[in-house]
Formats: structure tokens, C-alpha cells, sequence
């Protein structure tokens, strides 16, 4: 029931969360974007990472789920619409 409720907020508020995950989610943009550089980490074993490291990745990162459960929404929405204009 709460996945739904999500899905369908970030479905209803698709635009507002794309700014924001391209603002929040990218900031500070130089010399990499700063979720871009967590992921690198992340993805190179994590070493070194501390909890203030960790709290950032999901700071930045929250918008970047948010906005894909937003796609995936509005995608299912439409299958949904197209499979029951077939029937």
C-alpha cells in the first residue's frame, strides 16, 4: 500500500521532482557532479566511507529514486490505459 502511495505521488508530481533531482541531486555540479562521485565510490568498494558519507549518497540520491519511481509510474499508467482501450 505505501509503495503504491508513492508511486502515485511521484507519478502526480513527475516535474517538481525532476528539478529537484537536478538541482539537490547533481549539486555541487564541479569538477563532477557530487552523487556521480558517491556512486564511483560506492561502486569502487566503498572504502574509506564514514556515516556523514553515507547520510550525503542518500541526500543526493532520494531524488534521483524518487524521479525513477516516477517514470516507472507514469509508464505503468500507460500500459495500463493501452491494455484496457484493447478490451
Amino acid at each position: 500500500m505505501i509503495v503504491k502511495n508513492l508511486l502515485i505521488f511521484c507519478r502526480k508530481h513527475l516535474l517538481p521532482i525532476a528539478v529537484v533531482a537536478l538541482t539537490l541531486g547533481l549539486a555541487p555540479f564541479f569538477p563532477e557532479p557530487h552523487i556521480w562521485g558517491k556512486v564511483k565510490w560506492v561502486a569502487g568498494g566503498a572504502e574509506g566511507m564514514q556515516l556523514m558519507d553515507w547520510f550525503d549518497l542518500l541526500l543526493h540520491g532520494t531524488p534521483w529514486v524518487l524521479l525513477l519511481l516516477g517514470v516507472i509510474g507514469k509508464l505503468g499508467r500507460k500500459k495500463d490505459k493501452q491494455s484496457t482501450s484493447r478490451l
